[in-house]
C-alpha cells in the first residue's frame, strides 16, 4: 500500500514514489530546512494547531517564508491525511509531517520547497520498549548548544543527533540516545524529551536547551492535573542515577518508560513505574487510545 501513498510537493498531490526535488535544493545541499510532525490517534490528528504554531515559529527563526498561511497549511495537511488514511488498517496510525526548505536560488531569488507527507508509525519496531522499558545510553556527543544553533527550532539538520545515535547503537542496538548539553546536563534525544521522577516530582530539562515537544507540554499538563509537582530545571547524571523513575516523551512514543540509563536501573526496575504508568494512562485517556497496548499488540 505504500506504493499508493500520496505526498504534497510544491503545490501538487503526487504519488510518494514519484515525488522529486531539485538536486540544487538548499535543504539537500546545506541541510537548511524546517519541519514539524504530529500523529494520529485512531486516525484523528492530534494538536495540529499547536504543532503548526511551533512550525511557523521555527520558520521565522530560520528566516524561511513558506508562502502560505497556517490555515492553508492546516487545510492541505488534512486533505493529504484523508487521501492516505484508507491505506492503513484501523489499528494503525500515521506520523504527519510538514517540511519547508530553503529551496533553490534563481535569478529572481529563492524559491522554497514545501513537502507534506504521512508515514505509518513504527509500532512493531518499538513495541519492546513498552514491555521491557527503554535502555538509555548517554553518548560522548554533546547536543548542539544554543550559542551555535537554537535547539528550540525544529531544524531538519539532524547530523548532531545522528552521530549520537551511531555511537549509542554501536554499544547497544536497542538503546536510545539522550544527549548532554555543553554544561553536562541531560537535555534530549532524537525527536524526544527526557523526564525523571524523584520524590513524587516530575522533572524535565529547561526549555532553553531542548526542543520543547508538544508531547512534553502535554505530559507536564497531565502531571499537574494529577497533582504532581512539575519542575523544569537542570538534570545531571547524579540526578538521573538517584531518581525513582524516568521516561521519554515524543510524538510517536507519547510516554515511554525508561528501564535504565548507562546500565543503571531506574528505581526497582518496574516497567512502567507507578507515576509513569499513571501519566501514560492519563495520556491514553486524553487521546482515546490505549497507547501502551497499541505498541504491545505488535509483539
Amino acid at each position: 500500500m505504500s506504493e499508493d501513498r500520496i505526498a504534497y510537493v510544491n503545490g501538487d498531490f503526487v504519488l510518494e514514489k514519484d515525488a522529486v526535488i531539485s538536486i540544487r535544493d538548499r535543504g539537500f545541499l546545506q541541510g537548511y530546512s524546517v519541519f514539524d510532525t504530529t500523529r494520529t490517534f485512531g486516525h484523528k490528528i492530534f494538536k495540529l494547531s499547536e504543532h503548526l504554531d511551533r512550525f511557523y515559529q521555527s520558520l521565522k527563526y530560520a528566516r524561511l517564508i513558506p508562502g502560505m498561511s497556517k490555515d492553508q497549511m492546516a487545510e492541505i495537511t488534512m486533505e493529504l491525511l484523508n487521501k492516505n488514511l484508507p491505506l492503513i488498517s484501523d489499528d494503525d496510525d500515521y506520523w504527519v509531517t510538514q517540511r519547508v526548505s530553503r529551496g533553490i536560488t534563481t535569478s529572481d531569488g529563492e524559491v522554497p520547497t514545501i513537502i507534506l507527507e504521512t508515514v505509518p508509525l513504527p509500532f512493531k519496531s518499538r513495541a519492546n520498549y513498552y514491555k521491557n522499558g527503554m535502555p538509555v545510553v548517554v553518548p560522548s556527543v554533546r547536543r548542539t548548544p544554543p550559542e551555535a544553533l537554537s535547539p528550540r527550532a525544529k531544524i531538519q539538520n539532524y547530523a548532531n543527533l545522528v552521530q549520537a545515535e551511531f555511537e549509542v547503537t554501536s554499544v547497544d542496538p536497542n538503546a536510545w540516545p539522550i544527549l548532554l548539553d555543553m554544561n553536562g546536563n541531560l537535555c534530549e534525544g532524537p525527536g524526544s524529551n527526557f523526564f525523571i521522577v524523584k520524590d513524587g516530582k516530575v522533572i524535565t530539562p529547561k526549555e532553553q536547551y531542548v526542543l520543547a515537544g508538544i508531547s512534553r507540554s502535554t505530559t507536564l499538563e497531565l502531571a499537574a492535573e494529577l497533582g504532581y509537582e512539575t519542575l523544569e530545571t537542570d538534570i545531571d547524571l547524579y540526578d538521573v542515577y538517584t531518581a525513582d523513575e524516568a521516561f521519554v516523551t515524543s510524538t510517536s512514543f507519547c510516554i515511554c518508560p525508561v528501564f535504565s540509563v548507562n546500565g543503571s536501573v531506574m528505581g526497582d526496575g518496574e516497567v512502567p513505574a507507578p507515576i509513569t504508568k499513571r501519566l501514560l494512562n492519563a495520556y491514553s485517556g486524553l487521546v482515546g487510545i490505549d497507547i501502551e497496548q497499541q505498541y504491545l499488540s505488535r509483539l
